[in-house]
């Protein structure tokens, strides 16, 4: 029996079966005479009788299998044609008597004769139809290779996706899409959907007959006559016979199966034998069809031939393939070997130790100084590890992955803590040196350290500090881990979507490695250090690679984290020791799980006050060392740094006033290097530079008034010999070497060249280093008009203060309506229509007889426009506009107020009282009124931020009317 696949799937089928069939002796006989015999296709006396099958499985696209029986008989050449026999099953009336049979598309490759072929038919009309006509003794179809759709790449697509497409195919569509040349074939058996085709004959398609199922009438084709004896095809028929015994030599996956070669479908003559070579070649179903598409024999010969010169290339190639790789192979074995036996010879001279013995040295040197703090399991876990490294090769990759995780467990702190320090009064002063204010942070340090004290070990804690941008949450963590003396240790989980950043991956993985947090021991070589978790409110969504928010739960959950297990590890870790100080500006972006395993402590901001001293102590010193600037060299006035608070720096922060400082300096450095005042100049040196700081001054101050040009010149400090000098030259600035007959005292020298080189930033020249003032006044209006009040806003930046506007747009009988613009949010939306309904109710209270409200359409703006702004505190300011317009009654000029309002008229508590209160310091409010609900958050607040400042606490809107409205 030969089976033989004309593709890769044919080769990796017949590669896989037993080469065992047949002796290896009666194979190799088999094989040279079976092909023996086919040279004498030329009229000698030899006779081939048998079957020929050729098998496609049209079900999963993969190429046919040819299943060959022959036999090879002895005989007279006048007996060949008369006893010829056929294995095709004999049916009555003739094949070729059926001018109309139905059309079967083959996908794949086509049917030739003499070749068996199943397929799966999925229409259910068609398979009933070659049901019927085999129930009729009419066993016959017509099968014809299906043309590639228009368009597309038929090496792209799928077998699936081919089988598909032949199903959607129906009548006129799939006519078209028919080659003309196919097959006749007799249905040989039918089991459920699959039907076994046997080829006969070459068939043209003339028409269609019928779309459902598809049936065509066809016109039989014959072979062109052609010479027997034609030398030219002699020639030919011998060569695909040579090719033929070459590829089967070559090829080992049909030599092992040619040796059950016995018969076939009648006289193996020339046409048979073209078809023969093609069906069992790898060529593409083109040319396959277009084999079966010649009826010149001749030149079928030569295309067969053409098909098996190129099977013959592919199998040189392949040995070609092979015998490389097998060297190769053979090469890396040598070499192994010779390195093994140098290891050995090495080894027995006591030159080298074995590299599996070195490091299993270093492992447990590494793990000797912390052996007996280091845990039971762990212990275990590592033992277990270094047994098995030593029984593991190298060149493996398990010994690869077991050494990194030996590399780990060993690396870590196990039981390592450092010392703490308990020392209250040192903690303070340790925090103070580096911030200034934040004092919520560093009682909560102080009370952890009392705490630890008192106990004589402290525990780990999970603290959140939020506020907006630039309070200082990222740098007072290293402080805290500075004052409690402790390793510090920060990563941002900004964006993250990972959970092995987290928890590590699996050991499986490749390039696996663990997570974050034993990463962080393995660097600080502690187990209590201080992990500041940044941009916590910002973690990136759960998608494909899990929740990084669920997976700090157990990080950061005292309960859980005694026993955190990390995926790489697999032993668990205590981090109750640990203390976590999360930052984050939104808390309300933090996921509440998250969140509730949480200490906040929030940081609203700094106020004007505050922001001095850290420019003055912090941050000024910092920048002036970073510039290379000496502090006698420059002087930045306080009113120079206050201008730069109010008119630059107005956010919470003081970020963007460091970069404004940095600015400034920055400039300073630039002026002196171009006039040299860095140096140490001679005395001729300073006189020219002062000329020249002359002329920058002169140009600076072109445009400027009297007094400043009196400002900047208070920059040059001359001696009164050198103002006389000045006053005699028309108030030219000259140097004393204009006068050479003049002494010059070098005390006085040495006091203009200091006095020179310092440069003075005050609020008069403080724009030409930062430009113009990016901020103004918070107050618009000295007095407030009618309809106009102040309210109070949180943004994440800090606080700020918000107007109210309300004017009326036109009045009439039932005209009554409110216009809404400063893009407002939803609930601020509905608070607005809120403060409409109430101020209707209070005005018919207070005004019986003032019907504003029904007959005056207003219009409410809250101003920017540009800036979104949304949530319900600014409903108390909405009324009080609303009803000042009614009543034509302005409010007081320096009144602030903020709450939330219900249709009942009650006050309800808001947030942010420390950023509203220092926006109200800012705009010069001297009267809040805030819900009596945060009382105690005003309290709270340092003696500084509330100092001259008269707040009013109320519970209905009935006080706020009484204070707003009352007699100047």
């Amino acid at each position: 029996m030969l089976k033989v696949v004309n593709s890769s799937c044919f080769r990796s089928r017949l590669h896989n079966l037993s080469p065992s069939l047949r002796p290896a002796a009666e194979s190799e006989s088999s094989l040279v005479r079976v092909l023996g015999s086919l040279r004498g296709l030329g009229g000698r006396n030899t006779r081939l009788s048998g079957r020929a099958f050729f098998c496609s499985d049209a079900s999963d696209g993969s190429q046919p299998v040819v299943e060959i029986d022959a036999k090879v008989e002895e005989a007279g050449a006048e007996d060949a044609e008369s006893k010829s026999t056929s294995a095709i099953i004999p049916t009555n009336p003739r094949p070729e008597d059926y001018m109309t049979v139905l059309a079967l598309p083959l996908p794949h490759r086509p049917l030739f004769p003499g070749f068996y072929m199943p397929i799966y038919v999925k229409d259910p009309k068609l398979l009933a139809a070659l049901q019927e006509s085999r129930r009729r003794q009419a066993p016959y179809a017509g099968t014809f290779l299906l043309k590639d759709e228009p368009g597309t790449d038929p090496s792209l697509v799928s077998g699936t996706e081919t089988e598909k497409n032949i199903s959607d195919l129906k009548g006129k569509e799939l006519y078209d899409r028919l080659h003309e040349v196919g097959t006749l074939a007799q249905i040989s058996s039918i089991q459920g959907d699959q039907v076994v085709l046997i080829g006969h004959r070459r068939l043209r398609i003339t028409e269609m007959v019928s779309e459902e199922p598809l049936t065509v009438k066809v016109d039989h084709l014959k072979d062109k006559p052609y010479n027997k004896d034609d030398d030219v095809i002699k020639a030919t028929s011998f060569e695909v016979i040579s090719t033929l015994r070459d590829v089967l030599k070559t090829s080992s996956l049909w030599r092992d199966h040619v040796q059950t070669y016995t018969q076939h479908i009648g006289d193996f003559n020339f046409p048979r034998l073209a078809d023969f070579g093609a069906a069992i070649s790898g060529a593409n179903k083109l040319q396959c069809q277009e084999v079966l598409e010649e009826l010149d024999v001749y030149k079928r010969l030569k295309l067969t031939l053409e098909l098996l010169k190129k099977e013959m290339e592919i199998n040189k190639i392949q040995e070609s393939i092979a015998k490389a790789i097998e060297e190769k192979i053979s090469g890396e074995q040598r070499r192994y070997l010779l390195n093994e036996q140098l290891k050995a010879i090495k080894k027995e001279l006591g030159l080298e130790t074995d590299d599996k013995t070195a490091l299993s040295a270093k492992f447990r040197e590494r793990l000797e100084p912390n052996k007996d703090k280091c845990p039971p399991h762990v212990a275990q876990v590592i033992e277990e590890e270094l047994t098995k490294l030593q029984l593991l090769e190298a060149s493996s990759s398990e010994f690869n992955v077991t050494r990194n995780y030996l590399d780990w467990l060993t690396a870590l702190p196990w039981g390592v803590y450092s010392d703490e320090n308990f020392d209250v009064l040192g903690a303070q002063k340790i925090l103070d040196e580096d911030h200034y204010g934040l004092t919520d942070v560093k009682e909560r340090i102080l009370e952890f350290i009392a705490v630890g004290k008192l106990r004589g070990t402290s525990q780990g804690k999970i603290i959140c500090l939020s506020g907006p941008p630039g309070v200082g949450k990222t740098s007072i963590g290293r402080s805290i881990a500075r004052a409690l003396n402790r390793k510090f240790f920060r990563f941002s989980v900004g964006g993250l979507a990972d959970v092995a950043e987290i928890k590590g991956h699996r050991r499986t993985y490749i390039g696996a490695m663990p997570g974050k947090m034993v990463q962080c021991l393995k660097n600080v070589g502690t187990a209590n250090p201080l992990v500041l978790i940044d941009e916590i409110d910002k973690l990136g969504r759960g998608g494909h690679a899990g929740d990084p928010a669920s997976a700090l739960l157990e990080l950061l959950d005292p309960e859980q984290n005694a026993n955190f297990l990390d995926h790489y590890l697999d032993v668990p870790i205590d981090l109750s020791k640990v203390l976590f100080v999360c930052t984050a500006n939104v808390v309300e972006m933090i996921p509440n799980p998250l969140l509730d395993r949480m200490e906040v402590i929030a940081i609203a901001g700094y106020i004007t006050d505050e922001k001095m001293h850290i420019a003055r102590d912090y941050l000024e010193k910092a920048t002036r060392e970073a510039c290379g600037i000496k502090p006698e060299q420059v002087e930045v006035t306080d009113a120079a740094l206050l201008g730069l608070i109010e008119n630059y720096c107005r956010e919470a922060g003081v970020r963007n006033l460091q970069k404004h400082i940095e600015k400034i300096y920055r400039k300073i450095a630039l002026q002196l290097v171009r006039q040299g005042a860095s140096d140490e100049p001679a005395p001729a040196e300073v006189v020219e530079s002062n000329e020249e700081k002359l002329e920058l001054v002169d140009e600076s101050s072109q445009n400027s008034s009297g007094s400043e040009i009196q400002s900047d010149s208070e920059l040059i400090k001359v001696s009164s010999q050198e103002q006389k000098a000045e006053s005699n030259m028309s108030g030219d600035l000259l140097a004393d070497d204009s006068h050479p007959n003049q002494p010059v005292d070098a005390k006085d020298e040495s006091e203009v060249t200091k006095e020179i080189d310092k440069v003075l930033v005050d609020s008069s020249n403080l724009s030409v280093y930062v430009g113009k003032p990016v901020f103004h006044a918070d107050r618009i209006y000295d007095q407030t008009p009618v309809g106009v009040v102040m309210g109070l806003a949180w943004t994440a930046m800090g606080g700020s203060t918000l107007y109210i506007e309300t004017t009326q747009v036109e009045q009439g009988d039932g005209k009554g309506a409110l216009h809404l613009t400063g893009q407002l949010g939803d609930v601020m939306k509905e608070s607005a229509q809120i403060a409409h309904t109430l101020s209707r109710a209070i005005l018919l209270e207070k005004e019986p007889d003032n019907p504003f409200f029904a007959n005056t359409k207003l219009h409410l703006h809250v101003p920017a426009g540009a800036t979104p702004k949304d949530g319900p505190s600014a409903g108390c300011t909405m009324i009080t506009s609303l009803l000042s317009l009614a009543m034509k009654m302005p409010v007081r000029k320096d009144l602030a107020m903020t709450g939330e309002v219900t249709l009942t008229g009650k006050i309800l508590p808001i947030g942010g009282v420390k950023e509203k209160t220092i926006a109200a310091r800012r705009s010069g409010v001297k009267t809040i009124i805030f819900p009596s609900a945060n009382r105690r958050d005003f309290d709270e607040l340092a003696s500084n931020v509330k100092e001259g400042l008269e707040v009013h606490f109320v519970d209905e809107y009935s006080q706020i009317f009484n204070l707003a409205f009352e007699e100047k």
